[in-house]
């Protein structure tokens, strides 16, 4: 049976690193090169508001000739933003990033942001749902 999102965010043990909608773009591209991350929530009093993401930056900020100084993320993040709930199971997430064309999916909860989902990561838990499946018939059938 497929993992569920919150099963996936436990292994990972990540903080939640997050922007507001008055952050230049340029501090949020700074957040996210440090942390190694190509988007961030957008939050602004608890609620999340918008996803601010690499792909947003260059489409909506550097072929538009906007300055990452003077421009907020608030200008050019992506809203409403698609959510998912940590209940949702692992390969109905690959089904929405695939049909959406997204590769960052917000977890929330409560109305909260609990954490975030790349494709990569949605890849990685598939490839070893894959391995442990084909571990299993080799098991049967050599059993």
């Amino acid at each position: 049976m497929a993992k569920t999102i919150a099963q996936v965010l436990a292994l990972q043990n990540r903080p939640i690193i997050s922007v507001t909608t008055d952050a230049t773009v340029r501090h949020a591209l700074e957040i996210m090169a440090s942390h190694h991350i190509g988007a961030v929530p957008v939050i602004d009093e608890g609620r999340l508001v918008g996803i601010f993401s690499e792909r947003d930056y260059a489409r909506q900020g550097e072929l538009r000739g906007r300055s990452c100084d003077d421009t907020r993320v608030r200008q050019i993040m992506t809203s409403p933003v698609i959510s998912i709930s940590p209940e949702t199971q692992i390969d109905a997430c690959m089904q929405i990033m695939t049909d959406k064309r997204i590769r960052h999916l917000p977890v929330v909860q409560d109305e909260h942001v609990i954490g975030m989902i790349s494709i990569g990561d949605v890849v990685r838990e598939m490839i070893e749902e894959q391995k442990q499946l084909i571990s299993q018939l080799e098991a049967y059938i050599h059993g």
